[in-house]
């Protein structure tokens, strides 16, 4: 084998295995857990936290320009009292959220627009040029990842991922300070550290 052969069989090793280490390092079937340490149930309503006070309170719907659709943001104060989800897993045996496992969520409450409450990716926001996560029917999936360095049963242990098979859209959800709002967007800078509370 020459030289060159040998770089470019190690360098392609290599990238693979930079590439796998993200999804392998997640355990398959690691359920992902409430404040309590309860494994979150498919169905079953809870309401998502912030880790930080500062990037505002729980998870609600936002009306962003005083028309429909609304958006998927977040409470402007940790006193809010936000709406809750459902999160439903799209693996048909799993009957609990695991990390790194495709979902759905979707508020438990319906909307003033008459639209589903499901969450999907909206278009991206023409000032931040970040994709904004809105309310609507034929909603996506995301993934729930558990951040390596938190403590079990405290606020900000996850991260909620949006990953579909095109690889150019993936991003971490993060949130957008617009107008005295907060919403949801996709941001691997400025990523949110979630917590789960049963509603």
């Amino acid at each position: 084998m020459t030289t060159r052969m040998i770089k470019i069989t190690s360098l392609s090793l290599m990238l693979w295995l930079f590439m796998t280490i993200p999804t392998s390092a997640q355990p398959e079937n690691e359920e992902v857990l409430d404040l309590t340490g309860r494994p979150l149930e498919s169905g079953r309503k809870y309401y998502i936290r912030s880790d930080v006070s500062d990037f505002g309170g729980r998870i609600t719907l936002v009306n962003k320009n005083g028309s429909c659709p609304l958006y998927v943001g977040q409470e402007t104060t940790d006193f809010g009292q936000g709406l809750s989800v459902i999160l439903t897993p799209l693996e048909n045996d799993d009957t609990v959220v695991k990390v790194n496992r495709d979902f759905k969520v979707k508020f438990s409450s319906s909307s003033s627009c008459g639209q589903s409450t499901e969450w999907k990716l909206g278009d991206r926001d023409n000032r931040s040029g970040r994709r904004l996560i809105i309310a609507g029917s034929d909603g996506n999936s995301f993934r729930i990842l558990k951040i390596s360095f938190g403590i079990e049963g405290v606020i900000g242990n996850y991260n909620i991922r949006f990953c579909p098979s095109d690889t150019v859209n993936c991003g971490t959800v993060g949130n957008l300070r617009e107008n005295g709002k907060i919403l949801l967007a996709l941001d691997d800078r400025n990523v949110l550290r979630v917590g789960f509370e049963r509603a």
